[in-house]
């Protein structure tokens, strides 16, 4: 039990020292990023949602 806990230990310095390694994204970054998934997401959502509505009127005329 003691090796599975120092074998824990270990790993979780290593975890740490290596996230101190990470060359992190800037705010700036993070936000820009964000807007432009933000915006695709919508662009996504609005594209089938049109999509969607001219199935459902083709089915519709179809199936009467």
């Amino acid at each position: 039990m003691r090796e599975k806990i120092g074998h824990l230990v270990q790993f979780l310095k290593e975890v740490r020292a290596e996230s101190r390694r990470v060359s992190w994204a800037s705010r700036k970054q993070v936000m820009g990023a964000t807007l432009v998934v933000l915006v695709l997401v919508l662009l996504s959502a609005v594209y089938l949602g049109i999509v969607d509505l001219i199935l459902a009127a083709l089915i519709r005329a179809v199936l009467g």
